[in-house]
């Protein structure tokens, strides 16, 4: 047996998972659906693993989404997996690839698609905010917009992203913020600015407050 047969078998075997965990979840979903103007979303890595159904609540037809996935050598098997949900992906990162990555990102903005970024992505530091987010947003005169979610009971891995897989028949909220912008900001502040945006989302919708 091959190692592409080996890697379809394993992708197509995540994405049969995913789909188990998400149809048994009670879903609750805070935030007006994505509109046409192009959009910088972000979300956190740790985040990755029930993301992209977020897409198919949020998303509008008329335009597409574009995840930007690192050449790390996990990246590859993120690309194709997304592609099952209606995913595209732009390759690159802070990390390598950057210029490349940047200039692909630049002419999503400018076909009015938006493009997904975990800011603390590919390895952290953990919930980090890199400059490439910051970057697109104030070069293309875009808002940017958080996504994220949150489950009553999750599986948390030991890993640095600390990402969590919510476990059958939890409870889900998902969430997306208002347009936010750094227009005026420099970076350390617009960092900050949407780190509180991010720990904002967290402690309304985080389970752990609420009991």
């Amino acid at each position: 047996m091959g190692k592409s047969f080996k890697k379809k078998i394993l992708l197509y075997s995540v994405f049969i998972l995913q789909w188990l965990i998400f149809l048994t979840c009670l879903k609750k979903y805070l935030g007006e659906k994505i509109d046409d103007a192009p959009n910088v979303i972000l979300f956190w890595h740790g985040r990755l693993a029930l993301m992209p159904f977020a897409f198919r609540h949020f998303g509008t037809k008329n335009k597409r989404a574009y995840v930007m996935i690192s050449h790390h050598k996990d990246g590859e098997n993120i690309a194709r997996l997304i592609k099952f949900y209606g995913l595209d992906a732009v390759r690159g990162s802070t990390f390598r690839g950057a210029n490349a990555a940047l200039k692909a990102a630049f002419k999503v903005l400018e076909a009015r698609d938006d493009i997904v970024i975990t800011p603390d992505g590919p390895r952290g530091p953990y919930h980090s905010i890199a400059d490439g987010a910051i970057v697109l947003a104030q070069k293309k005169g875009v808002k940017i917009r958080i996504l994220n979610y949150e489950a009553s009971r999750f599986w948390e891995f030991k890993s640095w992203d600390r990402m969590i897989l919510p476990k059958p028949f939890s409870r889900i909220v998902y969430s997306l913020s208002e347009p936010l912008s750094v227009a005026n900001l420099d970076k350390e502040e617009a960092k900050a600015f949407l780190w509180k945006e991010f720990e904002k989302i967290y402690r309304r919708d985080n389970f752990k407050d609420k009991k």
